[in-house]
């Protein structure tokens, strides 16, 4: 029943193996989160598509069990195709002699309606057991071949036309009756066109164990001629399906046999044409130990350059793939048990891509239901899809084997596809620095070595010394918080890109401005420059100043005097400081430092009397005080010594007062002041 990959017809092979390797170009080994760059080779296509993260089909399959609300009764053939963006199904009933075609829509994930077309006024082959379907793309036109019959005698070959669109509700039906008198219940027919455009198709009987030729000439429409190939090399036991590969500039049949449980390979050379037959050798590649058993029908693809073989047990209900990079082996066999409720499964259909899922179907012929197989996408890739002519950098971000699909001209007749498989390696083992934390104005060195690395690469950047960007270590001094990007080159195509990030923590330390006071008066000092946060301060000395763990401190010393501020940051394992320093200048020489009002009464200390504020005054000739009679009130050659308000042992009155002073600075300049201050109850 089946099924290979020369659907497109006209193109003739060795145009169809070019085209798969030219699509576009990308590399086949990486490593995890490194960039991947794609280059498409196609420049004026109608539409383009690229599935980064696509079905693979070296994962296992999973199987749905659809039902069977599909109209089957002894299903034993199922294909399945792509017509301009929409995809269809083909069944055989080999009990009623029917054909129904499933219209999946845009989707083969869609659950199909179903087209009856009966047997199409007895067109169709009795007891049909197998299908082919073909589109010439040079005509146009969709052919569905169908071979049926259980003996020699109702043995036929027919051919479905359905035109342009496989949509067509009424497709024309030729019955070709049994060519040649060859055909004893046909299995696993198969059509195309040969090098020299000339359409060629081949069978193989179940009852005798023969390879069927069938020739069409130059027109897959007209009545073929058949000979027989006998069984080639006794490789054929009660053959159950076959299916076709070119691979290599050569052709190649599988065939399954029911008879003796084996899987058998048939040589047909670089061309099919029985014009010039070429040389024809079997090869029985056995049961993959005991895993073949009873085989109802056989699938192969080539997808991203490896060979898929998948067929189905009718009596286990088991899957079984087998594998190989080429037509010739090596092989693996592989059992995947049964799969989506497989039950006497008596056919499978070709394997299809819709976009990023491989699609492919069985139908079961004990229950009539059919079996959907898929090959579901991944979600590894940073970008599942793209639908531009050059795709942007993208990355996975685990290990395993990817597969990459790219169609352009999708649904259009010149639509055409490649795929690639890119291994994403785990990083190799690199000996690095975590990332890591500098005080402003330190000189740091990074290294970052790993043993099986060809070069490294330091991206020349902020402050790295650039004499050194190709070697395993660097030295950096950075003036603030930095990523220094790196790149490892190694010998099987991974590159890994990876960074370092340097915090950088800055520390300022403003202690104001230099500044001159009057002997006696309060400064604060700091400046708005410092560092505010999750830092200490320190001042000091610790003379004359209020607070020495603050960043705006009152200080008053009583003579020119430098106080320096230290501003720490505390991190993990490392400490950052900086220091700055102002200097506070007395002026004793500009006069009496004494306040304007005081309240005897206030019971406050630096209130409740009257006096020189100066610590500067090394002689004071006298301090008086006079009310507004001209009485004096007080007097004192004592800097120290204030007044508290008292008259003759009384409370003054309130009212302004006038003083009067005179002395000289501890740097012997002479300083003389009077004023006036209020005296407040």
């Amino acid at each position: 029943m089946k099924k290979c990959l020369f659907v497109i017809a006209i193109l003739i092979v060795s145009q169809l193996k070019s085209f798969a390797q030219s699509l576009f170009d990308g590399p086949d080994t990486v490593c995890v989160n490194q960039p991947v760059k794609l280059t498409s080779n196609v420049f004026d296509a109608k539409s383009y598509y690229w599935g980064f993260c696509s079905g693979f089909l070296f994962n296992a399959p999973t199987g749905t069990n659809m039902g069977s609300g599909f109209k089957m009764n002894g299903p034993t053939g199922i294909e399945i195709a792509n017509d301009s963006g929409l995809f269809y199904g083909f069944v055989i009933n080999s009990q009623t002699n029917e054909l129904l075609r499933l219209n999946y829509g845009a989707s083969l994930n869609n659950v199909p309606t179903v087209t009856n077309f009966g047997n199409l006024t007895n067109g169709l082959p009795e007891n049909p057991t197998t299908l082919y379907l073909l589109h010439d793309t040079f005509s146009r036109k969709w052919f569905l071949y169908v071979a049926g019959g259980f003996e020699k005698a109702t043995s036929e070959l027919g051919r479905v036309d359905f035109g342009a669109r496989l949509g067509n509700p009424k497709p024309n039906v030729a019955n070709f009756g049994n060519p040649g008198n060859l055909l004893d219940q046909p299995r696993g027919l198969f059509v195309t066109q040969d090098a020299d455009r000339r359409w060629i198709g081949y069978a193989v009987n179940y009852n005798s164990s023969e390879l069927i030729q069938f020739d069409f000439a130059f027109n897959p429409s007209t009545t073929p001629l058949a000979k027989t190939l006998g069984n080639v090399d006794g490789v054929l036991n009660f053959p159950s399906d076959l299916s076709a590969i070119y691979d290599d500039n050569q052709w190649y049949f599988f065939v399954t046999n029911y008879g003796n449980n084996t899987l058998a390979r048939i040589d047909m050379g670089a061309t099919l044409d029985p014009v010039a037959p070429a040389f024809a050798a079997g090869t029985s590649l056995g049961d993959f130990l005991f895993r073949i058993l009873r085989p109802s029908s056989l699938t192969t693809v080539r997808d991203c350059n490896y060979l898929h073989i998948y067929i189905t047990d009718s009596t286990t209900g088991q899957l079984v793939e087998v594998r190989a990079p080429k037509a010739l082996g090596p092989y693996t066999g592989i059992s995947y048990s049964v799969v989506g409720g497989m039950n006497f499964p008596s056919a499978i259909s070709g394997i299809l891509r819709d976009r990023d899922t491989v699609y492919g179907f069985i139908t079961n012929a004990l229950d009539t239901t059919i079996t959907k197989i898929s090959f579901n996408n991944c979600t590894n890739s940073s970008i599942p899809s793209f639908t531009e002519l050059d795709p942007p950098a993208y990355s996975y971000n685990a290990p395993g084997v990817y597969n990459v699909f790219f169609t352009v001209d999708e649904g259009l007749p010149t639509q055409r596809t490649d795929c690639k498989d890119i291994t994403v390696l785990a990083p190799p083992t690199l000996y690095r620095p975590n990332d890591t934390t500098i005080c402003e104005g330190d000189t740091l060195r990074l290294y970052a070595v790993s043993t099986l690395a060809d070069s490294i690469r330091w991206a020349a950047g902020h402050n790295i010394d650039t004499t050194n960007v190709y070697f395993d270590s660097v030295r950096v001094y950075p003036d603030h918080s930095v990523t220094y990007n790196y790149t490892l080159y190694y010998p099987f195509g991974c590159i890994v890109d990876t960074a370092i990030t340097v915090k950088v923590v800055k520390v300022n330390a403003d202690a104001g401005p230099d500044r001159y006071i009057r002997d006696g008066a309060i400064s604060t000092i700091g400046g708005p420059n410092t560092s505010i946060g999750s830092y200490s301060y320190h001042w000091e000395p610790f003379q004359f100043i209020n607070d020495t763990t603050v960043m705006f401190p009152n200080v008053n010393p009583p003579y020119d005097f430098s106080y320096n501020l230290t501003v720490v940051y505390e991190g993990e394992g490392f400490r950052c400081l900086a220091r700055d320093t102002v200097t506070v200048r007395v002026d004793c020489g500009a006069g009496f430092n004494l306040p304007n009002a005081f309240v005897p009464t206030s019971g406050k200390s630096g209130t409740n009397k009257f006096g020189i504020l100066n610590n500067a005054i090394a002689k004071l000739n006298y301090f008086r005080i006079y009310n507004r009679y001209g009485q004096l009130v007080f007097q004192t050659t004592d800097p120290t010594q204030a007044w508290d308000g008292t008259f003759n042992g009384a409370l003054a009155q309130e009212g302004v007062y006038v003083w009067m002073a005179d002395g000289f600075c501890q740097d012997g300049k002479p300083v003389k002041k009077q004023g006036n201050v209020t005296l407040f109850r």
